[in-house]
């Protein structure tokens, strides 16, 4: 009898202690591919807890598209004309959040230049090597368009600058981190990663481990480094090597500065780990942008200034800088520079 018992205990134990097994299911939406992966005893569950999410994507991508017919364009119609117009309260909550966020920056991330994005192609998934007229980017900076020149009164948005068009491809796929990890909370879904194009943010562990993810070389197939993730905690990476043209032995990336309406050309690469918390998402994408602008004479006071401690940078060169913080959490054989 006593025998039988330890075998019941041990085959209870062996049903409980049974790893997870992880869904796994990838689409391509925000112009970028996507992953998701669920790791729950329940499969069926998981399956259905991924579909809700990715339906939430669709929903986001589909409805503030800055490129084909969506609430954005026609909100980037109505400013180009001069006229006020009736937006719904989320996207009057995007605008508003991203207009602080770009404050933040000093405007290196200012989701209001999506016009100069179109001068440049880079809305389209196949770019034309060419570079813009001289005279083209010159009128476009004197009007100097920026999200700061929008303004909304009950959900009424307007601007005094008829160039403003707006651009959320450097703020949604962030925002959608944020949305995944409500969903699939709210479907009981406690251990997950969720990929969007390189942001990239873990709830819980895989089957009792913590999820691990690579940073990409920008130059190299493999990762640069492979990090650890706690639970909530969010990667963002901006890079100039997934959308870009190559002109006379030149690479023209798709990461322009608003200063100067050129791409950016100072930094391969540049990866910041976000603590969890309810933004970590939004956050990842939004404030690796500005850090990744401001180059190698001002990305750490840009860090310090947005609170960021934990960053990883590739220049022009090739060289790696780090920050200690992240440092310490790295994985990898690579040469770098550790930044106090």
């Amino acid at each position: 009898m006593r025998n039988l018992l330890i075998l019941a205990l041990f085959l209870t134990c062996l049903a409980a202690c049974k790893p997870s097994p992880v869904q796994h299911q990838e689409a391509y939406v925000f112009g970028t591919r996507v992953e998701v992966l669920v790791a729950d005893a329940d499969e069926q569950k998981g399956r259905n807890a991924i579909a809700t999410v990715l339906r939430e994507f669709d929903r986001l991508n589909t409805a503030y598209h800055a490129w084909k017919p969506s609430e954005l364009t026609t909100l980037n119609q109505a400013m180009a004309a001069g006229n006020k117009h009736a937006v719904t309260p989320e996207l009057a909550a995007f605008i508003t959040d991203a207009q602080d966020l770009a404050k933040q920056g000093d405007y290196l991330f200012d989701p209001g230049i999506g016009r100069l994005i179109g001068i440049w192609g880079f809305q389209s998934d196949e770019f034309e090597p060419k570079i813009p007229a001289p005279a083209t980017l010159a009128a476009w900076l004197q009007k100097k368009p920026s999200i700061a020149d929008i303004e909304i009164s009950n959900n009424v948005v307007s601007s005094h600058n008829t160039a403003v068009s707006l651009d959320f491809g450097g703020y949604l796929k962030g925002v959608a981190l944020d949305r995944a990890a409500a969903v699939l909370k709210r479907e009981g879904i406690d251990n997950a990663l969720i990929n969007i194009g390189g942001n990239v943010m873990a709830l819980g562990s895989k089957q009792g481990r913590k999820w691990k993810v690579g940073i990409r070389h920008p130059r190299q197939p493999g990762p640069l480094a492979a990090l650890e993730l706690n639970d909530g905690e969010a990667t963002g990476t901006s890079g100039d090597y997934q959308r870009f043209f190559e002109l006379d032995g030149k690479r023209y990336p798709h990461l322009l500065d608003p200063r100067n309406a050129q791409p950016v050309t100072h930094t391969q690469s540049l990866t910041i780990l976000i603590p969890a918390g309810k933004r970590s998402g939004t956050l990842s994408d939004a404030l690796s942008k500005p850090i990744f602008i401001a180059g190698s004479d001002g990305w750490r006071n840009m860090a310090r200034q947005l609170g960021v401690e934990h960053v990883l940078r590739v220049d022009a060169s090739g060289k790696v800088q780090v920050t200690e913080k992240l440092r310490q959490r790295l994985e990898t054989q690579e040469a770098m520079e550790t930044i106090q």
